[in-house]
């Protein structure tokens, strides 16, 4: 409980705009390495055969905790921008937060998967390839959903035993790997019940804007006389999502959009529709400062309960 005071706490203390990014915010303890704590081991690989993205690679890295029993279906976390999630002396650490929290059991056993988006290799020698990422990350649609668990999750799973159950799958991303975190879980929330989404960017690069209005009208949808049993399976799933927004009050304002005023409608449109969310902001900008010292009570915060 005092974890999800403290994120509470935070929200409103940075209620009012400062002039200038303070920017200055510092990794806790949970962020570093503990003397005795078990190290789970991060394994790298490169994905080249996508037919829903045809001609893209991209690097993966999958974190398999020490605690992992392949008799028990551990639970799922999928990094979009997985280099700087996984990296060991970035801003996330994720790993390393992972290990802290995995073994004083305030989240579950939980395999972590860290994905890059693709990039099509250079045609000719000399020449630079092209990253595919706002492709991926900024359009609606389900095409990265499908990505994801048609083609690069079944890869790890013929490893690894991964649950199915989407109250124990989490999708997390930054900037437009935050939309697309989000999107993941909209799309197939029957696969991914969980989203962590540090200063997404909501805002008009291939629609995504219209999120909060998407959201807003699910409301009607269980009582709409059109909806079909699909339609009402679908809401219902949705409406037992439970969303994590991190933003700056000095993010980006630009022809796109104004993510901080975007974030603050998302988090209003989750609360209208009732589906659980909490939204954090500080006084960064487009960075992963703030998000990064935050990760531990945030990923205590989308945990919570995950004993029952």
């Amino acid at each position: 409980m005092k974890h999800i005071l403290i994120l509470c706490a935070a929200v409103q203390l940075v209620s009012a705009p400062l002039a200038h990014s303070a920017d200055d915010y510092k990794l806790g303890a949970d962020s570093q390495p503990q003397l005795g704590t078990p190290t789970g081991t991060l394994e790298k690989f490169t994905f080249k055969s996508s037919q829903i993205f045809p001609g893209t690679e991209r690097d993966y890295w999958v974190y398999v905790p020490k605690q992992y029993n392949s008799a028990k279906p551990a639970a799922l976390m999928v990094f979009q921008d997985g280099a700087a999630y996984q990296s060991t002396n970035g801003s996330f650490r994720a790993p390393v937060v992972m290990d802290n929290l995995i073994a004083r059991q305030e989240m579950p056993v939980t395999i972590g998967v860290f994905i890059n988006p693709g990039n099509v290799p250079a045609a000719e020698p000399g020449q630079k390839g092209r990253s595919n990422r706002s492709y991926e990350y900024d359009s609606m649609g389900d095409a990265y959903t499908r990505f994801l668990l048609e083609e690069l999750l079944p890869e790890v799973e013929k490893k690894w035993n991964v649950t199915k159950d989407p109250a124990s799958r989490c999708t997390v991303g930054i900037s437009s790997g935050g939309i697309a975190a989000f999107t993941v879980a909209w799309e197939r929330p029957d696969s991914f019940g969980k989203v962590i989404s540090h200063i997404g960017s909501f805002t008009n690069i291939r629609g995504g804007h219209v999120y909060p209005a998407l959201v807003r009208r699910m409301q009607r949808q269980p009582t709409s006389s059109s909806a079909t049993e699909p339609e009402k399976t679908r809401w219902a799933q949705i409406q037992k999502l439970r969303v994590f927004l991190q933003e700056g009050s000095n993010d980006l304002d630009n022809l796109h959009g104004n993510w901080p005023l975007a974030n603050r409608e998302m988090e209003a449109a989750l609360k209208f529709a009732k589906i659980e969310s909490q939204l954090v902001m500080g006084d960064g900008g487009h960075g992963g400062k703030h998000g990064g010292a935050i990760l531990p009570d945030t990923m205590r915060w989308i945990w919570r309960g995950h004993e029952k």
